[in-house]
């Protein structure tokens, strides 16, 4: 079934910010916690988390409780609708391994 213009132009605009795409591209790589995106983007925790709550109100994250975690993940079907393919996103494995190294990434 098509998605209707309003449905569509609001997932285009929550993917329109560098910062959500970003996010976007991350959450390609594994399922994060809003704490490991703080020290990636340098923004304050609720900066991080009102971007999150935007790609969610578009559908385009989920969100999973893991114990005290709260774990984002891509609906990727979602993304499949309106025609974003994944694979063109920039892969930013590496950012998430520095984290690692640093002791920053939440162990699922």
């Amino acid at each position: 079934m098509p998605m209707n213009f309003e449905n569509l132009a609001d997932a285009l605009k929550a993917l329109a910010d560098p910062t959500r795409l970003k996010i976007v591209s991350l959450l390609n790589v594994r399922d994060c916690c809003i704490c490991e995106l703080v020290p990636l983007f340098g923004i304050s925790q609720p900066a991080v988390s009102k971007h999150m709550r935007r790609l969610k109100t578009a559908g385009l994250v989920h969100e999973t409780r893991k114990g005290m975690w709260v774990f984002y993940g891509l609906n990727a079907d979602r993304l499949a609708e309106i025609g974003v393919s994944l694979s063109r996103l920039p892969d930013l494995r590496a950012d998430l391994e520095h984290l690692q190294q640093q002791g920053l990434l939440v162990c699922e």
